[in-house]
């Protein structure tokens, strides 16, 4: 992996993480995983991320190669593992909240470092915590934090596979932290309230923003400087299932840093795109016309 310094100055997403196939209840099977949720919304809204994985050499990463070429999305970061199996979730649903049973050592457990694609010069690194579980893709991801960029978190803390220590390293240097209530308190389980844990995380990190997302209760936004913004959802018309709906807030924060949006105008386009991200079977779609309705309202080329 080298820099290459050729680019524009515009920031160019990085995404690195999980590619997989959620697999519900009544045995339809959604392509899935934050990263590749995130990464395919970005490339609808136009914004050509680079997504950082690997799949199987089976028919299921396939699949996904396939679907990926079709949407248009740049392949030079999905690499195929031939030991590993393209990574599965098994999703239920339980009082209206998505559970999901994991597979272990999967393909994208297991990004190779040597590689790696060539960086943008600048770079806007989206990552979670769940794709570093495994030393081989946690040694990739170590690879990418030696190129300059400026960092977005989406923590998702699947048990068992995160710990506090590890969980701190992955921290370091963040500068844009995404995370839910519970989260929140599994990661500061010292402070007593909310308040206490976001001053907490301040004081320990870099970070420009953080977004606490609280569920029916909306989001709340804190900067460095103690802007403090809430939003709450409108009443979703129809829900299938809420898989996806945090990673449609996490891809329209990305939209709004890269194309400088204020954040109060983020978060509204966030809950917006949420809002109608749970009338779909699963985190993502193919039809086009589904994100052509928000580029219009959004003036996005």
């Amino acid at each position: 992996m080298t820099m290459n310094t050729t680019t524009s100055h515009a920031l160019r997403p990085v995404i690195f993480g999980e590619v997989l196939f959620d697999r519900f209840p009544d045995g339809t099977a959604v392509l899935g995983g934050a990263p590749f949720n995130v990464a395919w919304n970005l490339h609808a809204f136009g914004l050509e991320p680079l997504f950082i994985s690997s799949v199987g050499d089976d028919p299921l990463g396939t699949q996904i190669r396939t679907a990926m070429q079709d949407w248009g999305m740049d392949l030079s970061g999905l690499q195929t593992d031939p030991t590993h199996p393209t990574g599965v979730v098994d999703v239920s649903i339980q009082d209206g909240e998505p559970h999901y049973l994991i597979v272990p050592d999967s393909a994208w457990d297991f990004i190779q470092p040597a590689a790696l694609p060539d960086l943008p010069a600048n770079t806007l690194l989206y990552h979670g915590s769940l794709a570093v579980r495994q030393p081989v893709s946690r040694h990739a991801w170590q690879v990418l934090m030696q190129a300059p960029q400026q960092r977005f978190i989406d923590i998702n803390l699947r048990a068992p596979w995160w710990d506090a220590a590890n969980l701190a390293t992955l921290l370091n240097g963040a500068h844009f932290l995404k995370i839910n209530a519970d989260e929140l308190a599994e990661m500061v389980p010292q402070a007593s309230d909310t308040d206490s844990r976001i001053q907490h995380l301040f004081d320990t990190l870099p970070l420009e923003w953080l977004v606490v997302t609280q569920g029916a209760a909306g989001a709340l936004a804190i900067s460095a400087a103690g802007e403090r913004l809430q939003i709450k959802p409108e009443r979703a018309t129809h829900v299938v299932d809420t898989v996806g709906a945090g990673d449609a807030f996490s891809s329209v924060l990305l939209v709004g840093k890269l194309k400088d949006w204020e954040m109060t105008q983020t978060l509204q386009r966030a809950q917006q795109f949420a809002s109608a991200v749970v009338g779909l079977r699963g985190a993502t779609t193919t039809d086009p016309e589904f994100y052509r309705t928000f580029k219009a309202q959004w003036q996005l080329s």
